[in-house]
């Protein structure tokens, strides 16, 4: 990872051949794509239907079904978006990192590396297509081939580590020569800076390859988070700009007090422990499961969490956009619990709760999400 970071991370493309053509399979299919859209249940903006040169809008391959008191919109037209596909479209499924949970556990395993929001589509397109004329990202994509085949051409920045709403537009200057041209097969890994131009086409046979984005946290952010702190808790960053211009004395070295390394990296990880959904592909097994729990139970805390805790005269224990409130004598068995790597069992606990008052809190883990049953 620390070669990725120095080498290639906001800098130039990567290119990560494997033979392995299953390599990607525990993520997705094309079988687990097609299932998706036959079952008719799919709506926009789960979903949309795109191809080059094409305008192909939500009404063509989508409708709204009646419904009291209120109608489920963009609802795919499975017949449609069928023949769409066989005319050349692509079917993309987006947001998959809060709908998908093998890919919602990938997703939060890689913001727990860099740091930053990473989201989840997915690409089937069929033979001899291109879903998309040439463009760049404003994110940093991984793109993980995970069936056929896709030819790549990836072509110098023409706006260097564009923001959100920079979107590639021809006024912005037409491609260069491509500096990569190749074809990904199933198993290979291609990342690619925010503002590298690309385009992609099949050959002879479908494609599906999963697009990870990292939604880069910039230093505008950071300042722009630290602004709104600041003027939240200090009058002086409320005040008006006077006639000439001048700012009040150390209003900058106040501001710059907000933007210490420790300070943005807590905000950062506050923003994480607020606003990460839950993961629960099992939740109804582990409800069932938790009749038969006992002080041997093997129990493990669930990868996919980012958590804190605080300790003053409660402990309290935040995550998901929840706050638990514990007594303060419980927070050595909540720092153990957030602090394990592996399997453990209530027995272990090493604070002074009694067995009965393990059991109790480790239940209300397990129903709260933080902690999971082995169950296999």
């Amino acid at each position: 990872m620390d070669r990725f970071l120095d080498d290639f991370w906001e800098q130039k493309p990567l290119l990560v051949p494997r033979d392995e053509e299953g390599r990607f399979h525990d993520l997705l299919s094309i079988a687990e794509v097609e299932r998706r859209v036959a079952e008719g249940g799919l709506r926009w903006p789960a979903f949309r239907v795109v191809k080059e040169g094409e305008k192909i809008v939500l009404a063509d391959y989508a409708e709204d079904i009646p419904w009291s008191p209120k109608p489920f919109s963009g609802t795919a037209r499975v017949e449609r978006v069928a023949s769409e596909f066989e005319r050349g479209a692509t079917i993309v499924l987006q947001a998959l990192q809060v709908q998908h949970p093998p890919l919602a556990a990938f997703c939060r395993q890689l913001e727990a590396e860099l740091g930053h929001p990473v989201q989840a589509n997915a690409y089937y397109t069929p033979a001899s297509a291109q879903g998309f004329a040439v463009h760049h990202d404003t994110h940093d994509v991984f793109c993980l081939q995970v069936e056929g085949e896709k030819r790549w051409l990836v072509y110098p920045p023409v706006l260097e580590l564009p923001l959100k709403n920079q979107k590639y537009v021809p006024e912005m200057g037409a491609p260069g020569e491509a500096v990569l041209d190749v074809t990904m097969q199933a198993g290979d890994t291609l990342y690619l800076p925010r503002g590298w131009l690309h385009q992609a086409m099949t050959s002879d046979a479908a494609s599906l390859h999963l697009t990870v984005g990292v939604n880069v946290a910039t230093w505008r952010d950071a300042v722009r988070e630290a602004l709104d702190e600041a003027a939240r808790e200090d009058v002086e960053f409320r005040r008006g700009i006077p006639p000439d211009g001048e700012a009040p004395a150390g209003l900058l070295e106040l501001l710059a007090s907000r933007l210490t390394p420790k300070a943005v990296l807590a905000r950062r990880r506050r923003s994480f422990v607020e606003t990460r959904r839950p993961v629960r592909d099992d939740a109804f097994d582990q409800l069932r499961a938790l009749d038969d729990l006992d002080l041997e139970t093997p129990l493990e805390r669930r990868g996919t969490v980012i958590a804190d805790l605080s300790v003053d005269d409660e402990a309290r224990l935040s995550f998901e956009g929840r706050e638990l409130t514990f007594p303060a004598f419980v927070a050595a068995d909540l720092e153990f619990l957030l602090g394990i790597d592996e399997p453990f069992c209530a027995s272990d606990l090493p604070g002074p709760l009694d067995d009965e008052g393990r059991l109790v809190l480790v239940r209300r883990l397990v129903r709260e999400g933080l902690l999971r049953i082995r169950l296999d």
